[in-house]
């Protein structure tokens, strides 16, 4: 029996649903919609990237946009952060960020709050008569395509590009195969550095050389199945296929295709496509893609790069590029300057700043990080001390600090109806305290700290050095906010999972339980060791005693009611989280 959503999707899903909202948009907005076909017509509206945001926000929606391999052409991102200056401000600011701003996302895009569906035509308009849409944002659909965001502009070992567009413009707008079990993520990377994290996407090309007939061919490799969520993280498989270049898209085509056709329509909670590729194995998905989709023989895989992956691998900063802050080289003599957005939250004044910058500094291309940070690409060697002099760097550095570099968070309750936990305003705070109340060793240029606010870790903790999930605890004969603080994630050659050292740690003693752990590292590491080398050679005995809650002098505002004081929200708690349910307004993942 199919799974109610299938039920709410079944005769109006993809491309048909936007002239739905258009026409609700036209005769009255959230009031056009009858009550008792909310959850349908929301369910529906995800696919064009419209999310309701949570209880107590009703009228107001988010929207998700989409930018393959996070590609923000000239004007582009100004064009963004004027439709959210104009019309992306909430009932009250926010103390921590104001009123708005951009959020930008884990898969390389960009979403916008606060958003009235009547407005929603003179935003499309905005932003479409500038190349940028929301198609295929949100719902059980192709979400947006990730790849290495300097492909192009950096050196690269196979030229991923073509592929990426291949997959924008023929996959993802094919209508027919818009309505899918579930959500369903694409990466595709020619770099050897591993930024596109193929290990943790429904389907990753990842760059391989193969001999063919005494000839040494550039092409992919192909992995399946990887993902994050509910505490059941997979990391993807080798399917044991080698495509050349021009046969990548039918190969990733028919992956897309055989899981619409076979994946489970009952169990949401395990219909990922992990699940999937656990359940059929490599080899039945093998023979499958052969027979049913796949008009070329397969080759079997080459040799990859992995071992040389340094993109949140854990390895020390000599060994290569980590994330894409900083200025680096592009494969045309110019400069590429990242810039650090801790917790990836862009007020308006300053996107629209950022894009001035690009066209004065640069081709006034933008490129969007997995890291939820901003890269100004094209730049020129003359221009790069006048960009890194601008003010506005001194908020977005280019050399942040070890917190702020390796930060990320997800939405959490301020939008997101399964939260536990505040997140992004707590992480800001985190970080400024972080800064002032610890002292790494010199050669430590980052610590990997991702906080989720529940267990489906779209700020992907499960992940990163020391991974955060928001929780519930009890404390002082009340409920708090909490966190579960894990150590050990990391992507690169062989990806890990954080390992849980302390649980429903209430907030206000969640930073001096870090700050200890940190403090341990720096005072029993060996010369050079990166923290994920360092709990991997300490027991986990002593790194659960290392990490002791502790009271601080750090102030920690919402721990009572799980909900934000400055926003309007119901009055009943969400158990959707411990459920698996999917969230209203979710941070992407």
């Amino acid at each position: 029996m199919a799974h109610k959503k299938e039920e709410l999707k079944e005769g109006c899903y993809g491309d048909e649903v936007r002239e739905h909202i258009l026409e609700f948009a036209e005769n009255g907005g959230y009031e056009a919609i009858p009550e008792d076909e909310h959850e349908k017509w929301f369910t529906r509206f995800k696919f064009w990237g419209l999310f309701h945001q949570r209880s107590g926000q009703e009228s107001y929606f988010m929207m998700r946009l989409t930018n393959a391999s996070g590609i923000l052409e000239p004007d582009q991102l100004r064009t963004i952060g004027e439709v959210a200056r104009e019309y992306a401000t909430g009932p009250v600011e926010n103390p921590e960020f104001g009123n708005g701003w951009i959020d930008l996302t884990t898969r390389q895009s960009v979403q916008l709050h606060w958003l009235k569906l009547e407005d929603v035509p003179e935003i499309w308009e905005k932003l479409e008569s500038a190349g940028v849409h929301s198609r295929s944002a949100g719902g059980d659909t192709m979400r947006n395509i990730s790849g290495c965001p300097l492909h192009g502009k950096a050196e690269e070992f196979v030229e991923a590009g073509p592929l990426l567009e291949r997959f924008e413009e023929e996959l993802r707008k094919d209508d027919a195969l818009a309505n899918m079990p579930r959500k369903f993520n694409i990466s595709a990377s020619g770099c050897t550095v591993g930024c596109a994290q193929d290990s943790i996407n429904d389907i990753g090309f990842e760059p391989a050389t193969k001999e063919v007939g005494g000839e040494t061919v550039k092409g992919f490799n192909v992995r399946v199945g990887g993902g994050l969520g509910g505490r059941q993280p997979r990391a993807a498989t080798p399917l044991d296929i080698f495509v050349r270049p021009e046969n990548a898209y039918e190969v990733g085509r028919g992956f897309v295709e055989l899981y619409h056709d076979y994946g489970n329509r009952q169990n949401r909670s395990k219909n990922r496509a992990r699940f999937f590729a656990e359940d059929w194995g490599m080899e039945k998905i093998r023979e499958t893609l052969q027979a049913e989709y796949v008009d070329f023989e397969m080759l079997s895989a080459g040799e990859d790069f992995r071992e040389e992956y340094t993109y949140n691998a854990g390895r020390p900063v000599a060994d290569g590029q980590h994330d894409h802050v900083g200025v680096g080289d592009q494969s045309d003599g110019r400069n590429y300057v990242g810039l650090s957005v801790p917790v990836g939250r862009l007020p308006a004044e300053d996107a629209i700043e950022l894009a001035d910058y690009a066209d004065e500094y640069g081709s006034g291309e933008v490129r969007l990080t997995r890291r939820q940070n901003p890269v100004i690409v094209d730049v020129a060697d003359g221009d790069l001390e006048d960009l890194l002099a601008e003010p506005l760097l001194e908020t977005y550095p280019a050399e942040p600090s070890p917190f702020e570099r390796g930060a990320m968070a997800c939405t959490g309750t301020e939008f997101c109806s399964i939260a536990l936990t505040e997140t992004k305003g707590r992480m800001a705070r985190m970080l400024r305290w972080f800064n002032e109340n610890v002292e790494l060793p010199d050669d430590v240029g980052t610590i990997k700290m991702h906080y989720s606010g529940c267990t489906a870790d779209c700020g992907q903790a499960m992940t990163a050095d020391i991974g955060l999930q928001g929780m519930r605890a009890r404390k002082d004969g009340e409920m708090v906010e909490a966190f579960d603080i894990g150590v050990g994630g990391g992507i690169g050659e062989e990806p890990s999972f954080i390992d849980w050292v302390q649980q429903r740690v209430p907030a206000d003693e969640a930073p001096g339980a870090i700050r200890n752990l940190l403090q341990a590292y720096a005072a029993h590491r060996s010369e050079g060791q990166t923290f994920r080398q360092w709990v991997e050679a300490t027991g986990t005995e002593q790194l659960v005693e290392f990490c002791e809650p502790e009271e601080t002098d750090f102030e920690a505002p919402y721990m009572a009611d799980a909900k934000q004081s400055w926003y309007p929200f119901a009055e009943s708690e969400s158990a959707a989280a411990a459920a698996g349910e999917e969230s209203a307004a979710p941070s992407d993942d």
